[in-house]
């Protein structure tokens, strides 16, 4: 497992962090040339480009985005304010030759986070590290990477613009504004019902992707085993019962235009084989489906919407949970309009997790409304409201209930390269 850097969630613990995304967002405006040669202090002169150098014939390229939030909560037991947020780098290596080959090594790197962190990947520092080589026949990946039914997943419109809302929103949250009295982690007592299928997380694989010709493209991966060390095949992931092996992966990614309007469609399948396998338990299979449209209206205005639906028989989408009867179930629905820089949006998403009769059947529901603005092209700001309804059949939270409800308004500052 790899390092872990932690900071505790809470005002001053996450001064640290506040800091950074400060040093991030300030500093290179003012190393910036083109800020020097203007005396504006408008929002469109504070903007920078990715930094980026060359290494013989290939290009070092770092991306990254900074959320920081500031929210105040209505949750039994825990506190009513407080700020979380992360920073995650994407650095790049590319060699572009004349005949369209491209090599590449692309990472993504959880640098900095606190205890409401709740993303997909277990949170790790080193979330994805992969090699990959592209031609006109195609894309093929091997690494830490993820696999080709989350990637190729009809993405629902993210609210509140190109980039913000992404770290909340219930469909794939990145970072959570609930919390467990007791651990001051992102509250875990139900589970996240993310509605594409993404078993695979960013376990080792080897993955392929077509181009896509009339509008249709297609991908495979294969991940040996749940293991993160960097390369498959050199990790039999963890030592524990039902754990998941030969992961195979297909999807498809469909396209096309209806006079102004763009229509995105998808569908994925995983299937994989219990190496060490359980009464009650069996093999997983995790599949989905994904429909996304964008209307431009005019030159300022665009509507979209998108839905999801994903069923697995992992209970709670938890990998080593594969149970023989029973089935977990995710459906997402958001809608947003844009004006100019200008978004508003609204985000739904349930999901319903059913096991043997010794396990609790568990309901998740989600609701997220964010208005943003886009500043300039590294700055977006958004404020919003979500909440969060769980309940289980038996057993109780932390409340000594069996349901409970929160909610919380946000503000939102996002810095992004």
């Amino acid at each position: 497992m790899p390092a872990q850097l932690r900071i505790t969630a809470g005002t001053n613990g996450f001064a640290a962090t506040l800091l950074a995304m400060a040093v991030i967002g300030v500093a290179p405006i003012f190393a910036d040339p083109a800020f020097a040669d203007t005396d504006s202090w408008q929002p469109a002169a504070w903007q920078v480009s990715a930094p980026q150098m060359a290494l013989g014939h290939a290009t070092l390229k770092l991306n990254g985005e900074a959320d920081g939030l500031l929210f105040g909560r209505s949750q039994t037991q825990a506190d009513r304010t407080g700020v979380t947020g992360q920073i995650r780098l994407n650095p790049s290596l590319r060699r572009v030759y004349d005949s369209g080959l491209m090599l590449a090594l692309e990472g993504e790197f959880l640098v900095l986070r606190d205890r409401l962190a709740n993303d997909r990947y277990g949170n790790d520092v080193f979330e994805k590290l992969s090699a990959a080589v592209q031609t006109g026949l195609g894309r093929l990946e091997i690494g830490q990477t993820d696999g080709v039914a989350w990637r190729l997943a009809a993405a629902n419109p993210k609210i509140s613009g190109p980039k913000i809302g992404g770290s909340l929103t219930p469909d794939d949250p990145k970072i959570s504004l609930f919390a467990d009295p007791v651990t001051e982690r992102a509250f875990a007592a139900g589970f996240t019902p993310r509605s594409a299928p993404g078993a695979s997380a960013n376990f080792a694989k080897i993955a392929y992707y077509t181009p896509r010709l009339f509008g249709l493209q297609l991908g495979a991966s294969f991940t040996p085993s749940e293991g993160k060390n960097l390369l498959p095949f050199l990790s039999a992931g963890p030592q524990t019962a039902n754990r998941q092996n030969r992961i195979w992966e297909m999807a498809a990614n469909y396209q096309d235009y209806f006079g102004p309007v763009t229509a995105t469609a998808s569908a994925g399948v995983i299937m994989a084989h219990n190496e060490n396998r359980t009464p009650g338990h069996e093999g997983l299979t995790d599949w989905g489906l994904g429909l996304n449209l964008s209307w431009p209206i005019d030159d300022a205005w665009t509507v979209s919407a998108g839905g999801a639906w994903r069923r697995s028989n992992a209970y709670a989408f938890a990998i080593n949970s594969v149970l023989d009867s029973g089935s977990t179930t995710a459906r997402s629905a958001n809608a947003m309009v844009q004006w100019h820089d200008w978004s508003l949006g609204f985000s739904y998403t349930d999901g319903t997790a059913k096991g043997a009769s010794s396990l609790p059947r568990l309901d998740t529901r989600a609701r997220m409304v964010s208005a943003g603005y886009r500043i300039n092209r590294n700055l977006d700001i958004a404020a919003g409201w979500q909440r969060m309804d769980h309940a289980r059949s038996s057993g109780t939270f932390y409340t000594g209930a069996q349901t409970i409800a929160m909610d919380a308004g946000f503000l939102q500052l996002q810095f992004h390269l």
